[in-house]
């Protein structure tokens, strides 16, 4: 989708273009207009892709994509997020593109179950397969592809991690932004969580949570940052009637901008079940808050336990509660660990570095 590119890809791309001659490829979105506007003089190519299993159009992708990279004839594809990889990886793999890379920015298979996860493992087996070089987002992710004998083949993690890096310009507490446009209540404790809302980013149990913490500590409010996916992975019914009639969860839909949201909140929630490398939480922590996560890839190495925030089972409304009261009750932590936040982030996860990284892994694997 092009919303991948423009979130991944954009801001890299004017590096790129110093060295390389640069083509961007996705299925057709709004997004478009924004890379092209830009990104004046780039090549975008539009080829059809369906985000899901689906036989007999992903074998159609399948051919397009070949097709363009036989017409196109590029040194390297590199290729993001898992129907992409998978069908990019395929297609250059047939068209004989000399260098083809992958970015595993997060696994599905190690929280299905059953048939699923076998068919996912095996796609991913696949882009491995067709791949000559693969980057594993984090060590998490890293450590799955091994252990689940994904792949046999050298897996580089690029710095500390991460593949888009932050503008620490553009997130900080200090930038001029509007905070959100919510009554200004000192006294009350905003949660803040961004993302879709699914079942798998952990909102059911976020939401439960915060209703039994919400009796107990009144001045506390919960906002959900994101879009609702009922098609997907949708929510209990009980939690969309909680976010409905609540009258201390907020639920403001997709939002462009994020900051004004993080600047109207005092701790960030992460409850996913599975993520590579989220970028909500380092862009939470540059804005200084502290932050409770679950204990999975990605999350689990930005966040270090009483430091910058507290990390916490998957799947677990209760320890979701103890986290988010013990955010409540003890200010001293609440305030260290949002004290630490944004230099914790600065020091690995910094938008120039992390794109240092990758131009000189390009470098490195791209012979001319």
């Amino acid at each position: 989708m092009p919303m991948s590119l423009d979130a991944f890809v954009r801001g890299l791309v004017p590096e790129l273009q110093a060295k390389y001659e640069v083509v961007l490829l996705s299925s057709e979105g709004p997004e478009w207009n924004v890379l092209k506007r830009d990104l004046p003089g780039v090549q975008c190519i539009k080829v059809p892709m369906e985000r899901h299993i689906s036989p007999a159009k992903d074998l159609l992708s399948l051919w397009r994509l070949y097709r363009v990279f036989r017409s196109e004839r590029p040194r390297m594809v590199h290729s993001m997020t898992p129907k992409a990889g998978l069908l990019c990886m395929m297609a250059a793999w047939l068209a004989r593109v000399p260098v083809r890379l992958h970015t595993f920015t997060g696994l599905v298979f190690p929280t299905a179950t059953g048939l699923k996860r076998q068919v996912l493992k095996f796609t991913d087996w696949l882009t491995c397969a067709c791949a000559t070089h693969i980057i594993p987002e984090g060590e998490g992710v890293r450590r799955d592809l091994l252990c689940n004998g994904v792949t046999k083949k050298p897996l580089q993690v690029l710095g500390y991690g991460n593949v888009r890096g932050i503008d620490l310009e553009r997130f900080s507490p200090a930038a001029a932004i509007d905070k959100a446009p919510l009554a200004d209540l000192p006294s009350v404790i905003t949660f803040v969580a961004v993302g879709r809302l699914v079942g798998d980013k952990g909102i059911n149990e976020l939401v439960e949570a915060f209703v039994r913490l919400h009796a107990e500590h009144a001045e506390t409010r919960l906002l959900l940052v994101g879009p609702e996916e009922k098609e997907l992975d949708p929510l209990r019914s009980e939690t969309l009637s909680q976010i409905e009639e609540h009258p201390a969860i907020v639920a403001v839909g997709a939002q462009r901008d994020v900051r004004p949201w993080f600047a109207a909140s005092d701790v960030a929630v992460l409850a996913s079940y599975r993520e590579g490398f989220p970028n909500v939480v380092i862009e939470a922590g540059a804005m200084g808050l502290p932050q409770i996560v679950t204990d999975i890839n990605g999350a689990n190495e930005i966040i270090v336990e009483g430091k910058n925030g507290t990390i916490v089972p998957p799947r677990d409304a209760d320890a979701l509660y103890g986290a988010m009261k013990r955010m409540v009750v003890d200010e001293a932590f609440r305030s260290r660990c949002a004290a630490n936040a944004r230099e914790m982030i600065a020091s690995r996860y910094e938008q120039s570095f992390v794109r240092k990284c990758l131009l000189e892994y390009y470098a490195t694997i791209l012979t001319f």
